[in-house]
């Protein structure tokens, strides 16, 4: 990123200044990708050929769909501080397990595991958004 920086081009002439900002801007993008276990997950998916899970893709256990029904209700229920520091840390908790299962399953190179639990973690991301809408101030 540092090589690339548009602030580095500044004098330079407009076809190097229009490079920089195309490159930087990939740069920034990767890192994004790269950043967050989930986008790093489903992008490496998709170097590796495999479709992510869409939503009506229905492989995700009763059990696990009772989990994620059971968070949603209770961030349904009125905005009470406790109660939403103790799901924001369930939430942390099972991104973390998620995460480490999916690194393990990616490392043993089995990428239809990969996608069932890079699936569950997108119901956990999808919680994670709704608790921090839920946390904003009205």
């Amino acid at each position: 990123q540092r090589a690339v920086h548009p602030d580095r081009f500044g004098q330079r002439p407009l076809k190097e200044q229009s490079y920089s900002e195309q490159h930087s801007s990939l740069i920034n993008k990767a890192y994004q990708t790269l950043l967050n276990p989930l986008s790093r997950g489903l992008y490496l998916l998709e170097l590796n050929g495999v479709e992510p899970a869409q939503e009506t893709d229905s492989d995700a256990d009763s059990a696990f769909l009772m989990e994620i029904m059971e968070i949603n209700e209770k961030l349904a229920e009125p905005k009470n501080e406790d109660s939403l520091e103790e799901i924001e840390t369930l939430i942390k908790v099972k991104q973390d397990e998620l995460t480490e299962e999916v690194t393990a399953a990616f490392e043993r190179d089995d990428l239809q595991e990969a996608k069932k639990l890079l699936a569950k973690m997108k119901y956990f991301a999808n919680l994670e958004d709704k608790l921090k809408k839920k946390k904003i101030p009205s």
